[in-house]
């Protein structure tokens, strides 16, 4: 039976595990931090390379096979051997080092997280930052990039990590334009131009909005990224729907209604579970959460930014900051 056991990993002697003690998969998800479906899969893989089943499905949970059982025993061993080891480790690992590649959207970089990264970069000076411009999906398994910061409800089921916030959306016009904003009404926004995401992100809430709501000859502007949607409002080419950590950072905008929660979305912190105990990644992961656990309620725009909360980067030339 040693050739079966050739490619499993502790990874896996771990799922077993975890399902042996939780006696079903959900709990057993929870305890591993993955999906459902991510520990259903993977234990069915498991069981065609030994070529045995290992739990036996009941109505009431799942119960342990004799083949089961010996697994779990040398999960155990394992378990036991790995922890006595981390323990003679403990107090020598080294400092946080070398190359992390980071991705994530331009917009979230400029807009929110490039002064928690120099300030990351402050406190872990032997990390070097390698930033990924992407809203597409890498792939982690290939080392395209160690961590993934998305906003996004779906996050990949491969990956493992941490939600750290969700990200408000709000309609904004120009302040200029709107000095009564809250007393603007739906008839005056129907005469207004509007900026919009390019048709490409057509899956968007507000994408869909500005198509099944706003005429055709309405939609001044397009554009395929959030990066400039605050600036062409900004520019007074129309009103858009913008993030709030976006929006509410700029004075020269004003919001014209309440964050919708539809349009939000949730922001989280992705790597691969192979990485997660690298000490670089766990210093990064863990530092970009507790920065944005602090300006947290600023993101789910439930507050006005404070002149010391977060430090925005100046505005692009010929914009107003």
């Amino acid at each position: 039976m040693a050739e079966p056991f050739k490619n499993l990993g502790w990874d896996d002697f771990r799922l077993i595990k975890a399902v042996a003690d939780a006696k079903g998969l959900p709990a057993a998800a929870m305890t591993l931090g993955v999906n459902h479906s991510t520990v259903f899969r993977r234990l069915k893989q498991i069981e065609e390379q030994l070529g045995t089943v290992l739990f036996e499905r009941h109505r009431t949970g799942y119960a342990l096979t004799p083949a089961g059982e010996e697994m779990v025993a040398l999960a155990n061993r394992l378990d036991e051997e790995i922890t006595a080891v981390g323990r003679k480790l403990a107090g020598r690992e080294p400092a946080p080092s070398g190359e992390l590649r980071v991705t994530t959207p331009d917009s979230l970089l400029i807009h929110l997280l490039m002064p928690m990264l120099a300030t990351f970069r402050d406190r872990y000076p032997e990390v070097r930052l390698d930033i990924v411009l992407s809203n597409q999906p890498l792939n982690l398994s290939k080392r395209d990039a160690d961590v993934a910061i998305r906003a996004t409800d779906n996050p990949p089921e491969n990956l493992v990590g941490r939600r750290v916030a969700r990200i408000a959306w709000a309609l904004y016009g120009r302040a200029a334009d709107f000095p009564e904003p809250r007393a603007v009404t739906p008839e005056q926004l129907e005469t207004c131009n509007w900026v919009s995401l390019g048709d490409s992100l057509g899956s968007l809430k507000t994408v869909k909005f500005v198509q099944e709501n706003v005429a055709a000859d309405k939609v001044a502007y397009k554009i395929n990224s959030v990066l400039g949607l605050a600036e062409a409002v900004e520019a007074g080419i129309g009103i858009a729907h913008i993030p709030c950590f976006i929006g509410d950072a700029r004075p020269s905008l004003v919001r014209l209604g309440p964050p919708d929660d539809d349009y939000a979305a949730d922001l989280w912190l992705l790597t691969h579970p192979d990485l997660r105990h690298s000490p670089r990644v766990r210093a990064f992961l863990d530092f970009l959460a507790g920065e944005i656990t602090r300006h947290r309620r600023f993101i789910e725009g439930q507050i006005e930014l404070e002149a010391e909360a977060l430090p925005v980067p100046d505005a692009p030339s010929g914009a107003t900051a």
